[in-house]
């Protein structure tokens, strides 16, 4: 059985710079990558938290410049969240009262189905499992904060 960290403020909790580490496995054709960056959730105007990602991401020995934004914002209780594109579009609900979430994003043809575990105040990870007719795609993404 799997030991999860319970989160009763989910904002509160993630706030601050997270190292991130991401191998991506292409289950289909057999190749992988890998991220490595920094992920920092600083206050966001209105309340939530602005992610924003920067790193390197690897693939098939080409290493590229990457960058993610997402809005967390405030959700029905503390322990959740609405996750947002930056542009606004809803992406998936967060709720890590018992710090493990299961989360599901239909874009067009495809599902991201994301598994959220947090292991200790300094530790979680996020799983994505990515599905469709060109797309078979695993994402394992581990957050250290940082000091």
């Amino acid at each position: 059985m799997d030991e999860y960290w319970p989160v009763p403020d989910v904002l509160d909790h993630l706030a601050g710079r997270w190292r991130v580490r991401r191998s991506v496995r292409d289950l289909a054709g057999g190749t992988a990558g890998h991220f490595t960056g920094v992920t920092v959730f600083g206050p966001l105007d209105g309340g939530g938290l602005l992610h924003e990602e920067s790193g390197s991401f690897t693939w098939q020995g080409v290493a590229r410049p990457a960058t993610r934004t997402l809005r967390f914002l405030p959700g029905p209780s503390p322990s959740r969240a609405d996750v947002r594109f930056a542009d606004g579009r809803p992406f998936h609900a967060l709720d890590l009262a018992t710090g493990h979430w299961v989360a599901d994003h239909p874009c067009a043809a495809d599902l991201y189905r994301g598994e959220f575990t947090v292991r200790d105040a300094d530790r979680w990870r996020s799983v994505w499992r990515v599905g469709g007719p060109a797309k078979d795609l695993l994402l394992t993404t581990d957050y250290v904060r940082e000091d």
